[in-house]
């Protein structure tokens, strides 16, 4: 099977370098015509220039392939909008939607503000739906759409420092679920990749030769899968250094306790059962997880 993108449009955001440019590059080679979005701010979301943007379309026209940049801060509904009228306007269709942008304010929870959560948001969480609402009448009017998220190891586990970072990316993966599922009919699959790679967000946290390992090119052909006609959908995909997973989000087996031993203490004598994951299943849809716990109550 080949995945070529011929006739496909592809909007990255954050596309000015690193993972976005590697996903930028992929697709224009597999025939997509592609916008490139960067703000062009520093890591933390200061400053802007759109120089970043431009050298990966002037890459990607050396190629002989088809691009236009565009320097929308993806944190602003208007700036997007007018960032995908120009892709409609220049192309006429958009058919895929790389969420890539984003910025780090690392501090200790104790440490941080208000704003520090704000900015954070705004870019990965609110830019991400600002970017897929912007899109998404156009895809379900073609009846075809590929969205992805990128969400992170530190919001799925946890990592020191980065409360702010972990719980924009963790909410995106809410944001790809209720997505999927809305998304369905209209053969729009959406899903979400957990990136590790050498970028300017991990270039000063990881050794060298750790870097030199994870380089962004070995985590795209995940995402270029992800958004081909044959991709599934509602997948999260763990990638670096050309190492794959999906994660997934589970729960064990419910455990009904009785009225008569429904107490604090009858939880802590049944807790070691409620926590038995070798019992752990993964739920389709809402309705198949809330059905478990309305069961007890029909018996």
């Amino acid at each position: 099977m080949s995945i070529r993108f011929d006739g496909k449009v592809a909007l990255i955001t954050g596309a000015g370098a690193g993972l976005g440019r590697a996903h930028a590059l992929a697709f224009a080679a597999r025939g997509a015509k592609v916008v490139i979005n960067d703000f062009g701010g520093s890591r933390d979301g200061t400053g802007s220039s759109t120089s970043a943007a431009q050298a990966v379309v002037d890459e990607i026209r050396k190629a002989g392939g088809s691009a236009i940049a565009n320097g929308a801060n993806v944190a602003d509904p208007a700036q997007v909008q007018a960032m995908v009228e120009q892709a409609m306007a220049e192309f006429g269709r958009i058919d895929i939607l790389v969420n890539n942008a984003g910025i780090l304010r690392d501090k200790s929870f104790s440490k941080s503000q208000p704003e520090d959560f704000k900015l954070v948001l705004d870019v990965h969480l609110m830019g991400s739906i600002n970017c897929s609402k912007a899109v998404w009448d156009i895809m379900r009017a073609q009846e075809y759409g590929r969205i992805m998220m990128t969400t992170s190891a530190a919001g799925l586990y946890g990592n020191f420092g980065q409360a702010n970072y972990a719980a924009a990316k963790m909410a995106l993966v809410g944001l790809m679920n209720v997505l999927a599922v809305e998304g369905r009919k209209n053969n729009i699959k959406v899903n979400t990749l957990a990136p590790v790679a050498a970028t300017r967000m991990t270039e000063d946290v990881l050794p060298a030769e750790a870097l030199q390992r994870i380089q962004p090119e070995r985590v795209t052909p995940g995402v270029l899968y992800l958004c081909s006609e044959e991709a599934p959908t509602k997948v999260i995909l763990a990638a670096g250094g050309g190492t794959f997973s999906t994660a997934t989000i589970m729960e064990t087996a419910p455990v009904h306790i009785a009225d008569e031993a429904l107490t604090p203490e009858g939880i802590a004598a049944r807790f070691g059962q409620i926590a038995d994951w070798s019992t752990a299943r993964q739920y389709a849809e809402v309705t198949q997880q809330v059905q478990q716990f309305l069961a007890p109550a029909v018996q």
